[in-house]
């Protein structure tokens, strides 16, 4: 069959303001609701009374939805949901969907916003769904580029026609995945599309990306991929194609340095247990192809299960009293920083959990200490400024967590959008040897509550921490730089970005005397660090004539290197002189073309 041609780049409105958002639905009446066996008594923490104690377990509350092969009516219950998430965009609908191991037949299952698929199997394999997990952009006419927040996690699928449809943007996880057929990355119609990212997959058939303008994959096996736009990425993929950039435009890294999966939640026999897969060095294709995975387990009875209504105190106490966290689906306002102090601790969220900060507090703190596993959540900021959203390690940590690091994988930050928030900072990373695995750090461009100063947000990443490795990096729009890097011997594996739509003035991004702040700023008094596979974009709409300098700035040091950049004026709008530092074509017109460097220095 001919191949249809791959559309032009991507509208210069590339996500217009909504007129309105849709407002958030109340659950469902019918959803299933789960327990576990029951839970054994979780320890007690010194000075903590027995009456005092929280329990571990539990029903896993009314928006995580349990299927099993016989489960009447799982289409009619698949459809619901959608129809209430399809485009509920910024709205307080939570959802877990969770397919118990077995066979399915002839299911569709469409994902809408803040909706998580998910198989209960100890493999991909144990969950086989004979039909699709679909992804498309009818809600929005046909363009993918906001479709956010959803995913698809540890279920093996053959579709219906031989090809997958998955066309989302960022926050949209494809990971654990085994595809008996091809994938599809675009939506009906080949329109725009802005996404996104894959791990621990299989892939049997053919990857099409078609109208992506970008996409990293990590450590997974395709049996091929057709095309690149912009910037594709790959690291530790099994069938990649072979380092070609700038074109076509792939970036290939052999393996990830360093890599260990996110956590899942899994069934054995019959008991809820959640699977902390092995940290794994110099990695290549997926961890579940060749036997069991290597890795720990923790039944539930070790987690205190998280629903809406709980407070910052409580689940600090159930952390202090030596439980995990798992956040069921849901919307959670807290007073103070939720705090994880003890080693080793595992907060994972199910179904896009929110935490929102009030009164200008951070939402999450994470102590200096090895191994801990932060997953699956949203953090919205609040309309009173928070310093930072989310801290990894307090200021001047000086620990090493060479062995056993902190990993921060699908963690999410928005600022406006679902109404007025500002954060002078949204991820500070203090912490050594820390893993960024997946996240999107937004300042909103469009929904409730945007403005150059209404959803104020200066700096989205600051790392302060050495030898911190993030792969799969997306971060826009901030009002000063998108990323700020301070540590030594910092690496990165995919970024992109998009400079903030709506500054008003060239002065309103004036950097001294530099013009616009960088998209990604190594500090002068780093020597080394080394990034891949590395985009920013502008689209200054209400003022054409801003000008960036440059959309990287490091030193000038042979321990500094960057591969593959790229920078793109869409439409027209605002131009860059350079790609990085005074090196790399400046961008002019109105054609959406992209200017490129290799390598630098």
């Amino acid at each position: 069959m001919p191949v249809p041609p791959v559309p032009p780049g991507p509208s210069p409105s590339r996500r217009r303001v909504l007129a309105t958002a849709a407002a958030a639905l109340p659950a469902a009446g019918l959803l299933a609701r789960t327990g576990t066996a029951a839970a054994a008594p979780a320890p007690r923490a010194p000075g903590r009374s027995a009456d005092a104690r929280l329990p571990g377990g539990g029903d896993l509350g009314p928006n995580v939805i349990v299927f099993d092969p016989g489960t009447p009516g799982i289409q009619a219950k698949l459809d619901e949901v959608f129809a209430r998430q399809e485009r509920a965009q910024f709205g307080g609908g939570r959802y877990a969907l969770l397919f118990k191991p077995g066979t399915y037949h002839g299911l569709n299952a469409q994902l809408g916003f803040y909706t998580s698929i998910m198989g209960l199997g100890l493999s991909p394999d144990d969950t086989l769904i004979n039909g699709d997990v679909t992804v498309d952009a009818g809600w929005f006419d046909g363009n993918a580029t906001q479709n956010f927040w959803r995913s698809a996690e540890n279920l093996a699928l053959k579709p219906v026609s031989g090809t997958n449809r998955f066309a989302v943007s960022q926050a949209a996880p494809f990971r654990r995945m085994h595809v008996k057929g091809n994938l599809n990355l675009a939506p009906d119609g080949y329109g725009w599309a802005s996404g996104g990212y894959i791990a621990d997959c299989r892939i049997d058939g053919t990857v099409q990306p078609y109208s992506q303008q970008q996409w990293y994959t990590r450590d997974s096996s395709v049996g091929g991929w057709l095309n690149g736009v912009w910037n594709m990425v790959f690291s530790g993929v099994e069938g990649a194609p072979a380092q070609s950039f700038p074109d076509p435009p792939y970036t290939a890294l052999r393996t990830t340095p360093v890599s260990r999966e996110k956590p899942f939640l899994y069934l054995d026999r019959g008991e809820y247990k959640v699977f902390l897969p092995a940290l794994r060095t110099g990695a290549r294709g997926t961890t579940w192809g060749s036997g069991t995975p290597k890795g720990t387990s923790l039944p539930l009875s070790r987690f205190y299960v998280v629903k809406e209504g709980a407070t910052a105190a409580t689940v600090n106490a159930a952390v202090e009293q030596g439980l995990h966290l798992l956040f069921t689906p849901g919307v959670y306002h807290v007073d103070r920083p939720i705090e994880i102090k003890r080693a080793g601790t595992v907060v994972l969220g199910i179904g896009y959990p929110t935490i929102v900060p009030d009164h200008g507090v951070s939402a999450i703190k994470v102590a200096d200490v090895d191994g801990v596993r932060l997953a699956g959540l949203l953090v919205d900021a609040g309309p009173q400024n928070s310093e930072v959203l989310v801290q990894i390690g307090p200021k001047g940590a000086s620990a090493g967590h060479a062995a056993d690091p902190i990993t921060v994988q699908d963690v999410f930050v928005r600022i406006g959008g679902a109404g007025a928030g500002r954060a002078t900072t949204s991820l500070v990373v203090n912490s050594h040897h820390t893993i960024v695995d997946h996240t999107w750090i937004w300042r909103a461009d469009h929904g409730d509550g945007v403005g150059w100063e209404t959803n104020r947000a200066d700096y989205g990443v600051v790392v302060n921490g050495d030898d911190v490795l993030a792969t799969g990096l997306f971060v826009e729009h901030f009002n000063k730089y998108d990323v700020q890097w301070n540590g030594e011997r910092g690496r990165t594996v995919f970024y992109q970005n998009e400079k903030a739509y709506d500054a008003p003035n060239q002065a309103a991004v004036q950097n001294g005397s530099t013009r616009g702040f960088a998209a990604y700023k190594v500090a002068d008094s780093v020597t080394t660090h080394e990034a891949w596979g590395m985009g920013s974009y502008c689209f200054y709409k209400d003022d054409p004539t801003i000008v960036q300098d440059h959309g990287f700035a490091s030193p000038r040091v042979p321990g500094v290197k960057f591969h593959g950049l790229l920078v793109v004026s869409l439409g027209g709008k605002g131009q860059y002189a350079h790609v990085v530092n005074d090196h790399g074509a400046p961008t002019s017109g109105s054609d959406t073309k992209p200017s490129k460097v290799v390598s630098y220095p």
